[in-house]
């Protein structure tokens, strides 16, 4: 656990205790923090019973407190907490900005940052295994794996990995990145922000942060990345935001098993930038991309029966990082991917994926939005509407011929039938195990290539 005598004797106030609310409340009690803590389940405030106050902030007297702690799920725009805050002029901050107060205190270290719309997680699940290949001691946190207040702190000369989030940097105001980058800015989450360019100055805050002799990397995919990018440029120079050039990495991609398609060579590129910026050479990063295993639900190879690929792409919530899925397998010559899309739409249309249609030799569409896209593909490509995943698992499995490839990329977000992306990822695996009586031994490393 990462604590700090900056907080002694200091009070918060912390609404919700799950993951990261849990991790901080127990990082600021472990520092001597005065700590108000609530949830509304009965089972999250138990561990705490007896150790802090437990009352709702929203009926507590703030007066003197230093910071109410949120959690990044908290819709500032909309939930009451924001104005009951501000009547007492407390800060409304996270866990990120706990970790970035409390920094002060540990051993010299770096941080890295990484936020954007699409990619996020795995690219920095890229930095951190190229760092620990390059025995750099580090640690990965924010929206990825464990809370960071909740990891034991690093050594001296350690690195902390931080996937940022939009919600987790409006939560932020002091975090200055040695090395930050933004991967890409499309329409998503929406009905937290007012319209697409406050969402944009969410992810620009990031950059805000920094000083000017620190490191920033950007995607050239779109205007809103370059936008930020350009800023960047004229407040601490060209040499220090730089614009990626994945292109310049692309004869050693398929020596990658794990990062297939042009979205994963622009994760890869921004990897490889943020790593050289903080010392580590090609010597060290280019071993690590080939043994990189990528993560679940991110084109994550479950299964090879007959020739056929199953690929698990859950994590694709949006028409924007569907896109790049479909793109990693091109049409040779025939169109060759069996695509499964659908859920509880995001957007109206394709967006991106409508210029990859040219790859996809029949679509199955389920969900509360496979009417719609039924619809919308009806005379382009062939379809099978199938409203239930294992339906069109089991369509598809008998579908395909040797060489194509079964895609789960929704292009949509899960809730209509499952809890999250992960849950409707591994579904997608216990069905593919079933069709073609794959042994799960025999499938890849999570999130990897085949063994």
């Amino acid at each position: 656990m990462i604590v700090s005598p900056v907080f002694a004797g200091k009070r918060y106030a912390v609404l919700g205790l799950a993951r990261s609310g849990a991790a901080a409340a127990e990082a600021l009690l472990a520092s001597g923090a005065h700590v108000t803590a609530w949830d509304r389940q009965d089972v999250a405030r138990a561990p705490f019973e007896g150790r802090c106050t437990l009352a709702d902030p929203l009926e507590t007297d703030l007066t003197a407190f230093d910071g109410l702690v949120v959690s990044p799920g908290v819709p500032l725009n909309t939930h009451p907490i924001t104005a009951h805050a501000e009547r007492f002029g407390v800060p409304v901050i996270g866990d990120i900005e706990l970790f970035a107060q409390a920094r002060q205190s540990l051993p010299a270290h770096r941080v890295v940052g990484i936020t954007g719309t699409n990619g996020k997680s795995t690219t920095t699940a890229l930095v951190t295994h190229i760092l620990d290949e390059a025995g750099v001691p580090v640690r990965m946190g924010g929206n990825i794996g464990v809370p960071i207040l909740g990891e034991d702190p690093l050594p001296e000369g350690g690195v902390y990995v931080l996937e940022l989030s939009s919600y987790q940097i409006d939560l932020t105001r002091s975090l200055a990145c040695d090395a930050a980058a933004l991967l890409n800015i499309t329409p998503d989450h929406l009905d937290r922000y007012d319209g697409f360019e406050a969402y944009c100055f969410s992810k620009a805050r990031l950059f805000a942060m920094q000083n000017v002799g620190q490191f920033a990397a950007f995607g050239a995919g779109d205007a809103p990345t370059e936008a930020v990018r350009l800023a960047e440029e004229a407040r601490r120079g060209a040499e220090r935001a730089v614009r990626l050039t994945p292109q310049s990495y692309a004869q050693l991609q398929p020596d990658w098993p794990a990062l297939a398609g042009p979205h994963n060579l622009e994760n890869a590129a921004a990897a490889i930038a943020l790593v050289e910026a903080i010392g580590v050479d090609r010597a060290a990063w280019e071993p690590a991309l080939r043994s990189f295993g990528g993560l679940p639900h991110r084109m994550e190879v479950v299964c090879e029966k007959d020739g056929v690929t199953f690929v698990n792409d859950s994590k694709a919530t949006n028409t924007a990082s569907a896109a790049p899925a479909l793109a990693a397998y091109p049409a040779d010559p025939d169109p060759r991917i069996h695509w499964i899309l659908g859920g509880l739409a995001k957007e109206e249309g394709l967006g991106e994926c409508e210029a990859q249609l040219g790859n996809v030799a029949c679509a199955y569409t389920i969900g509360e939005a496979g009417p719609a896209f039924a619809a919308l593909l009806t005379g382009r490509v062939p379809v099978e509407p199938c409203e239930l995943l294992c339906e069109a698992v089991q369509r598809s499995s008998a579908k395909a011929k040797t060489g194509e490839v079964v895609l789960l990329s929704p292009a949509c977000a899960s809730f209509d039938q499952f809890r999250d992306f992960e849950k409707r990822g591994e579904h997608f695996r216990k069905i593919v195990a079933e069709v073609t009586d794959c042994d799960p031994a025999d499938f890849g490393p999570v999130g990897g290539a085949p063994r």
